[in-house]
Protein backbone atom coordinates (compact mmCIF):
# COMPACT_ATOMS: atom_id res chain seq x y z
CA UNK A 1 0.00 0.00 0.00
CA UNK A 2 1.36 3.37 -1.03
CA UNK A 3 2.02 5.77 1.85
CA UNK A 4 0.00 8.99 1.86
CA UNK A 5 1.05 12.17 3.56
CA UNK A 6 -1.69 13.84 5.56
CA UNK A 7 -1.49 17.25 7.17
CA UNK A 8 -4.15 18.43 9.51
CA UNK A 9 -4.59 21.08 12.15
CA UNK A 10 -6.60 20.67 15.32
CA UNK A 11 -7.63 23.86 17.06
CA UNK A 12 -6.60 24.34 20.70
CA UNK A 13 -9.11 23.73 23.43
CA UNK A 14 -8.96 25.80 26.56
CA UNK A 15 -10.19 24.49 29.89
CA UNK A 16 -9.48 21.63 32.26
CA UNK A 17 -5.79 22.22 31.61
CA UNK A 18 -5.60 20.34 28.30
CA UNK A 19 -5.24 21.17 24.61
CA UNK A 20 -4.83 19.49 21.24
CA UNK A 21 -1.94 20.37 18.97
CA UNK A 22 -1.15 20.46 15.28
CA UNK A 23 -0.11 17.04 14.07
CA UNK A 24 1.47 15.87 10.82
CA UNK A 25 1.88 12.21 10.02
CA UNK A 26 2.25 9.52 7.43
CA UNK A 27 -0.52 7.00 7.05
CA UNK A 28 0.57 3.58 8.20
CA UNK A 29 0.36 0.31 6.35
CA UNK A 30 -2.21 -2.17 7.65
CA UNK A 31 0.53 -4.17 9.39
CA UNK A 32 1.22 -1.21 11.67
CA UNK A 33 -2.25 -1.24 13.21
CA UNK A 34 -2.13 -2.49 16.76
CA UNK A 35 -4.00 -5.51 17.96
CA UNK A 36 -6.60 -4.72 20.67
CA UNK A 37 -4.92 -6.93 23.27
CA UNK A 38 -2.35 -5.39 25.61
CA UNK A 39 0.65 -7.49 26.58
CA UNK A 40 2.05 -7.73 30.09
CA UNK A 41 5.00 -9.34 31.79
CA UNK A 42 4.52 -12.92 32.95
CA UNK A 43 4.50 -13.78 36.63
CA UNK A 44 8.02 -15.25 36.44
CA UNK A 45 9.86 -12.83 34.15
CA UNK A 46 10.42 -9.10 33.64
CA UNK A 47 12.82 -9.40 30.69
CA UNK A 48 13.20 -5.75 29.63
CA UNK A 49 12.46 -2.14 30.51
CA UNK A 50 8.75 -1.84 31.47
CA UNK A 51 8.36 -5.62 31.37
CA UNK A 52 6.95 -6.18 27.88
CA UNK A 53 7.25 -5.06 24.27
CA UNK A 54 4.39 -2.57 24.59
CA UNK A 55 6.09 -1.01 27.67
CA UNK A 56 2.88 -1.22 29.69
CA UNK A 57 4.64 -1.75 33.04
CA UNK A 58 2.21 -4.47 34.14
CA UNK A 59 3.08 -7.85 35.68
CA UNK A 60 0.96 -10.94 36.25
CA UNK A 61 2.98 -11.72 39.35
CA UNK A 62 1.24 -11.94 42.73
CA UNK A 63 3.08 -9.71 45.21
CA UNK A 64 2.60 -10.10 48.97
CA UNK A 65 0.22 -7.55 50.47
CA UNK A 66 2.62 -6.97 53.35
CA UNK A 67 6.03 -6.31 51.80
CA UNK A 68 9.30 -7.03 53.55
CA UNK A 69 12.85 -6.19 52.55
CA UNK A 70 14.34 -9.54 51.50
CA UNK A 71 17.88 -8.44 50.64
CA UNK A 72 20.07 -5.52 49.66
CA UNK A 73 23.06 -5.63 47.31
CA UNK A 74 25.66 -2.85 47.43
CA UNK A 75 26.72 -2.12 43.84
CA UNK A 76 29.09 0.66 44.90
CA UNK A 77 27.90 3.23 42.33
CA UNK A 78 24.60 4.87 41.41
CA UNK A 79 21.89 2.80 39.75
CA UNK A 80 19.62 4.61 37.28
CA UNK A 81 19.22 1.44 35.19
CA UNK A 82 15.98 -0.44 35.83
CA UNK A 83 16.42 -4.14 36.47
CA UNK A 84 15.43 -7.05 34.26
CA UNK A 85 14.48 -10.38 35.84
CA UNK A 86 14.69 -13.69 33.99
CA UNK A 87 15.04 -17.30 35.16
CA UNK A 88 15.71 -16.34 38.76
CA UNK A 89 18.41 -13.76 37.96
CA UNK A 90 18.32 -9.98 38.30
CA UNK A 91 20.31 -7.97 35.72
CA UNK A 92 21.09 -4.30 36.28
CA UNK A 93 23.64 -1.69 35.18
CA UNK A 94 25.59 0.82 37.30
CA UNK A 95 27.49 4.07 36.82
CA UNK A 96 30.68 2.08 37.51
CA UNK A 97 30.19 0.57 34.06
CA UNK A 98 29.19 -2.79 35.45
CA UNK A 99 26.41 -5.09 34.33
CA UNK A 100 25.55 -7.22 37.34
CA UNK A 101 23.85 -10.60 37.50
CA UNK A 102 22.33 -11.15 40.96
CA UNK A 103 20.52 -14.20 42.29
CA UNK A 104 16.88 -13.19 42.79
CA UNK A 105 16.39 -15.53 45.76
CA UNK A 106 19.49 -14.69 47.80
CA UNK A 107 20.85 -11.37 46.51
CA UNK A 108 24.31 -12.89 45.87
CA UNK A 109 26.27 -11.88 42.79
CA UNK A 110 26.61 -14.49 40.06
CA UNK A 111 28.91 -12.51 37.76
CA UNK A 112 29.98 -8.99 36.74
CA UNK A 113 30.58 -7.72 33.20
CA UNK A 114 32.66 -4.54 32.82
CA UNK A 115 31.61 -2.30 29.93
CA UNK A 116 34.75 -0.14 30.00
CA UNK A 117 35.66 3.31 31.26
CA UNK A 118 32.15 4.73 30.85
CA UNK A 119 29.18 4.03 33.10
CA UNK A 120 25.72 2.70 32.43
CA UNK A 121 23.01 5.32 32.85
CA UNK A 122 19.29 4.82 32.31
CA UNK A 123 19.78 2.04 29.76
CA UNK A 124 18.15 -1.06 31.21
CA UNK A 125 18.95 -4.67 30.31
CA UNK A 126 16.93 -6.82 27.93
CA UNK A 127 17.22 -10.62 28.15
CA UNK A 128 16.42 -13.19 25.47
CA UNK A 129 17.78 -16.52 24.21
CA UNK A 130 20.68 -16.73 26.62
CA UNK A 131 21.91 -13.18 26.01
CA UNK A 132 21.52 -9.96 27.98
CA UNK A 133 21.85 -6.63 26.12
CA UNK A 134 22.62 -3.19 27.56
CA UNK A 135 23.93 0.19 26.37
CA UNK A 136 26.55 2.42 28.02
CA UNK A 137 27.37 6.12 28.11
CA UNK A 138 30.22 5.72 25.61
CA UNK A 139 27.62 4.70 23.02
CA UNK A 140 28.31 0.96 22.96
CA UNK A 141 25.62 -1.69 22.96
CA UNK A 142 26.85 -4.87 24.64
CA UNK A 143 25.58 -8.43 24.13
CA UNK A 144 26.63 -10.65 27.04
CA UNK A 145 26.16 -14.34 27.84
CA UNK A 146 23.71 -14.86 30.69
CA UNK A 147 25.62 -17.98 31.73
CA UNK A 148 29.01 -16.50 32.61
CA UNK A 149 28.97 -12.78 31.77
CA UNK A 150 31.34 -13.02 28.78
CA UNK A 151 30.98 -10.69 25.81
CA UNK A 152 29.31 -12.03 22.68
CA UNK A 153 29.55 -8.85 20.61
CA UNK A 154 29.51 -5.06 20.85
CA UNK A 155 28.16 -2.36 18.55
CA UNK A 156 29.48 1.21 18.63
CA UNK A 157 27.22 4.21 18.04
CA UNK A 158 28.37 7.84 17.89
CA UNK A 159 26.56 9.08 21.00
CA UNK A 160 25.82 7.95 24.52
CA UNK A 161 23.10 5.33 24.98
CA UNK A 162 20.38 6.00 27.54
CA UNK A 163 17.67 4.16 25.63
CA UNK A 164 17.04 0.54 26.59
CA UNK A 165 17.41 -2.30 24.07
CA UNK A 166 14.32 -4.11 22.84
CA UNK A 167 14.35 -7.64 21.36
CA UNK A 168 11.90 -8.48 18.57
CA UNK A 169 12.55 -11.82 16.91
CA UNK A 170 16.04 -11.68 15.39
CA UNK A 171 16.30 -7.89 15.82
CA UNK A 172 17.59 -5.83 18.72
CA UNK A 173 16.53 -2.16 18.62
CA UNK A 174 18.49 0.61 20.34
CA UNK A 175 18.38 4.40 20.30
CA UNK A 176 21.44 6.63 20.65
CA UNK A 177 22.26 10.24 21.33
CA UNK A 178 23.81 10.32 17.85
CA UNK A 179 20.20 10.73 16.64
CA UNK A 180 19.65 7.26 15.23
CA UNK A 181 17.44 4.30 16.04
CA UNK A 182 19.32 1.14 15.09
CA UNK A 183 18.08 -2.28 14.08
CA UNK A 184 20.77 -4.95 14.61
CA UNK A 185 21.07 -8.69 14.31
CA UNK A 186 20.45 -10.00 17.82
CA UNK A 187 22.83 -12.91 17.16
CA UNK A 188 25.82 -11.10 15.64
CA UNK A 189 25.31 -7.37 16.22
CA UNK A 190 25.50 -6.72 12.48
CA UNK A 191 23.71 -3.54 11.38
CA UNK A 192 20.48 -4.28 9.51
CA UNK A 193 19.26 -0.67 9.25
CA UNK A 194 19.38 2.72 10.92
CA UNK A 195 16.80 5.49 11.02
CA UNK A 196 18.02 9.07 11.34
CA UNK A 197 16.17 11.63 13.47
CA UNK A 198 17.01 15.27 14.13
CA UNK A 199 18.11 14.97 17.75
CA UNK A 200 18.86 12.53 20.56
CA UNK A 201 16.93 9.26 20.77
CA UNK A 202 16.55 8.91 24.52
CA UNK A 203 13.30 6.95 24.72
CA UNK A 204 12.96 3.20 24.44
CA UNK A 205 10.81 2.04 21.52
CA UNK A 206 7.59 0.14 22.18
CA UNK A 207 6.51 -2.52 19.72
CA UNK A 208 3.28 -3.88 18.28
CA UNK A 209 2.62 -5.87 15.10
CA UNK A 210 6.07 -5.40 13.64
CA UNK A 211 6.28 -1.64 14.23
CA UNK A 212 8.46 0.21 16.75
CA UNK A 213 7.03 3.45 18.13
CA UNK A 214 9.08 6.11 19.91
CA UNK A 215 9.21 9.82 20.66
CA UNK A 216 12.37 11.81 20.14
CA UNK A 217 14.17 14.87 21.38
CA UNK A 218 13.41 16.38 17.95
CA UNK A 219 9.76 16.68 19.07
CA UNK A 220 8.59 13.93 16.69
CA UNK A 221 6.77 10.67 17.36
CA UNK A 222 7.57 7.92 14.86
CA UNK A 223 6.50 4.46 13.81
CA UNK A 224 9.22 2.37 12.17
CA UNK A 225 8.82 -0.99 10.45
CA UNK A 226 11.15 -3.44 12.19
CA UNK A 227 11.90 -5.60 9.16
CA UNK A 228 13.55 -2.85 7.11
CA UNK A 229 13.64 0.38 9.19
CA UNK A 230 11.08 2.13 6.98
CA UNK A 231 9.41 5.08 8.72
CA UNK A 232 5.66 4.68 8.27
CA UNK A 233 4.32 7.18 10.79
CA UNK A 234 5.56 10.59 11.84
CA UNK A 235 3.74 13.18 13.92
CA UNK A 236 4.75 16.26 15.83
CA UNK A 237 4.59 15.99 19.62
CA UNK A 238 5.17 19.71 20.09
CA UNK A 239 7.94 19.20 22.66
CA UNK A 240 11.16 17.44 23.57
CA UNK A 241 10.31 13.85 24.54
CA UNK A 242 12.44 11.63 26.78
CA UNK A 243 9.67 9.37 28.10
CA UNK A 244 9.03 6.04 26.39
CA UNK A 245 5.51 5.41 25.02
CA UNK A 246 3.19 2.73 26.33
CA UNK A 247 0.87 1.00 23.86
CA UNK A 248 -2.53 -0.49 24.59
CA UNK A 249 -5.46 -1.38 22.38
CA UNK A 250 -4.39 0.70 19.38
CA UNK A 251 -3.36 3.74 21.42
CA UNK A 252 -0.04 5.23 22.50
CA UNK A 253 0.57 7.28 25.65
CA UNK A 254 3.60 9.34 26.68
CA UNK A 255 4.62 12.56 28.43
CA UNK A 256 6.69 15.48 27.16
CA UNK A 257 8.84 18.34 28.42
CA UNK A 258 5.96 20.66 27.50
CA UNK A 259 4.34 19.47 30.75
CA UNK A 260 1.77 17.32 28.91
CA UNK A 261 0.75 13.70 28.62
CA UNK A 262 -0.55 12.76 25.17
CA UNK A 263 -2.99 10.05 24.10
CA UNK A 264 -2.71 9.04 20.44
CA UNK A 265 -5.10 6.94 18.36
CA UNK A 266 -2.78 5.07 16.03
CA UNK A 267 -5.58 3.75 13.83
CA UNK A 268 -7.14 7.15 13.18
CA UNK A 269 -3.68 8.73 13.30
CA UNK A 270 -4.51 11.61 15.58
CA UNK A 271 -4.05 13.00 19.04
CA UNK A 272 -7.24 12.25 20.95
CA UNK A 273 -6.34 14.07 24.15
CA UNK A 274 -3.63 15.90 26.04
CA UNK A 275 -3.43 16.32 29.79
CA UNK A 276 -1.74 19.05 31.78
CA UNK A 277 -2.26 19.61 35.47
CA UNK A 278 -4.28 22.84 35.85
CA UNK A 279 -1.96 24.36 38.48
CA UNK A 280 1.39 22.54 38.43
CA UNK A 281 3.23 22.76 35.10
CA UNK A 282 6.29 20.49 35.11
CA UNK A 283 7.82 18.07 32.57
CA UNK A 284 7.05 14.37 32.40
CA UNK A 285 10.23 12.25 32.28
CA UNK A 286 8.65 9.09 33.71
CA UNK A 287 7.25 6.55 31.24
CA UNK A 288 3.57 5.70 31.75
CA UNK A 289 1.94 2.62 33.18
CA UNK A 290 -1.18 1.49 31.31
CA UNK A 291 -3.55 -0.84 33.15
CA UNK A 292 -7.31 -1.35 33.48
CA UNK A 293 -8.22 1.69 31.41
CA UNK A 294 -5.85 3.97 33.29
CA UNK A 295 -2.65 5.79 32.37
CA UNK A 296 -0.46 6.36 35.42
CA UNK A 297 2.69 8.46 35.19
CA UNK A 298 5.12 10.27 37.45
CA UNK A 299 5.83 13.97 37.03
CA UNK A 300 8.58 16.38 37.95
CA UNK A 301 5.85 18.20 39.87
CA UNK A 302 6.44 15.56 42.63
CA UNK A 303 3.15 13.87 41.77
CA UNK A 304 1.91 10.57 40.43
CA UNK A 305 -0.99 11.19 38.04
CA UNK A 306 -3.73 8.68 37.16
CA UNK A 307 -5.69 9.49 33.99
CA UNK A 308 -8.60 7.94 32.17
CA UNK A 309 -7.05 6.26 29.12
CA UNK A 310 -10.03 7.11 26.91
CA UNK A 311 -10.39 10.80 27.77
CA UNK A 312 -7.24 11.95 29.54
CA UNK A 313 -9.28 13.22 32.49
CA UNK A 314 -7.58 13.10 35.87
CA UNK A 315 -8.78 10.31 38.14
CA UNK A 316 -6.44 10.90 41.09
CA UNK A 317 -3.05 12.29 42.02
CA UNK A 318 -0.61 11.31 44.74
CA UNK A 319 2.00 13.78 45.99
CA UNK A 320 5.51 12.71 47.00
CA UNK A 321 8.28 14.88 48.45
CA UNK A 322 10.39 15.22 45.27
CA UNK A 323 10.16 14.76 41.51
CA UNK A 324 9.06 11.36 40.17
CA UNK A 325 11.28 10.23 37.28
CA UNK A 326 10.73 6.56 38.15
CA UNK A 327 8.22 4.83 35.87
CA UNK A 328 5.33 3.18 37.75
CA UNK A 329 4.70 -0.56 37.57
CA UNK A 330 1.60 -2.51 38.57
CA UNK A 331 0.65 -5.96 39.81
CA UNK A 332 -2.56 -7.28 41.33
CA UNK A 333 -4.34 -3.93 41.73
CA UNK A 334 -1.39 -2.03 43.18
CA UNK A 335 1.01 0.57 41.78
CA UNK A 336 4.71 0.56 42.67
CA UNK A 337 6.80 3.68 42.01
CA UNK A 338 9.98 5.31 43.25
CA UNK A 339 10.57 8.99 43.95
CA UNK A 340 13.62 11.19 44.21
CA UNK A 341 12.57 11.70 47.83
CA UNK A 342 14.19 8.28 48.39
CA UNK A 343 10.98 6.35 48.93
CA UNK A 344 9.35 3.41 47.21
CA UNK A 345 5.58 3.86 47.30
CA UNK A 346 2.79 1.32 46.99
CA UNK A 347 -0.50 2.88 45.92
CA UNK A 348 -3.99 1.52 45.44
CA UNK A 349 -4.69 1.41 41.71
CA UNK A 350 -8.30 2.57 41.98
CA UNK A 351 -7.99 5.38 44.52
CA UNK A 352 -4.31 6.39 44.63
CA UNK A 353 -4.31 5.85 48.38
CA UNK A 354 -0.88 5.16 49.85
CA UNK A 355 -0.74 1.61 51.16
CA UNK A 356 2.95 1.36 52.09
CA UNK A 357 6.28 3.13 51.70
CA UNK A 358 9.94 2.28 52.20
CA UNK A 359 12.67 4.83 52.82
CA UNK A 360 15.69 3.79 50.76
CA UNK A 361 17.80 6.72 51.98
CA UNK A 362 18.69 7.94 48.46
CA UNK A 363 16.77 9.01 45.34
CA UNK A 364 14.96 6.28 43.41
CA UNK A 365 14.92 7.39 39.78
CA UNK A 366 15.10 3.82 38.46
CA UNK A 367 11.85 1.95 37.87
CA UNK A 368 10.59 -1.14 39.71
CA UNK A 369 10.85 -4.60 38.14
CA UNK A 370 8.31 -7.23 39.23
CA UNK A 371 8.63 -11.02 38.94
CA UNK A 372 8.16 -14.12 41.10
CA UNK A 373 6.34 -12.09 43.74
CA UNK A 374 9.27 -9.72 44.21
CA UNK A 375 9.86 -6.01 43.59
CA UNK A 376 13.43 -5.01 42.63
CA UNK A 377 14.68 -1.42 42.38
CA UNK A 378 18.05 0.35 42.56
CA UNK A 379 18.95 3.66 44.20
CA UNK A 380 21.32 6.48 43.37
CA UNK A 381 23.65 5.53 46.24
CA UNK A 382 24.23 2.14 44.62
CA UNK A 383 21.90 -0.06 46.65
CA UNK A 384 19.78 -2.69 44.94
CA UNK A 385 16.70 -3.67 46.96
CA UNK A 386 14.46 -6.72 46.70
CA UNK A 387 11.07 -6.82 48.43
CA UNK A 388 8.59 -9.63 48.72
Amino acid sequence: MRLLRVLFVVSSLVGAGWSLTMVSMLSATPSSVLSPQSSRASARHWPQFRGDLQLTGVSDSTVPRELKLLWTYDAGEAIDSSAAIADGTVYVGTYAGELLAIDLETGTRRWTYQTGDFGIGESSPAVADGTVYIGDLSGVLHAVSVHDGTARWTFQTDGEIRSSPVLVGDRVLIGSYDGYLYGLSARTGELAWQLETSNYVHATPSVADGVAYFGGCDEMFRGVRITDGEEILSLRSGAYTAASPALSGGYAYYGTFNNEVLGLDLRRQQVIWTYEHPQRHFPFYSSPLVVDGKVIVGGRDRMVHALDAATGQALWTFTTRARVDSSPAAADGRVYVGSNDGRLYVLDLESGEKLWEFDAGAPLSASPAIAEGRIVIGSQDGQLFAFG
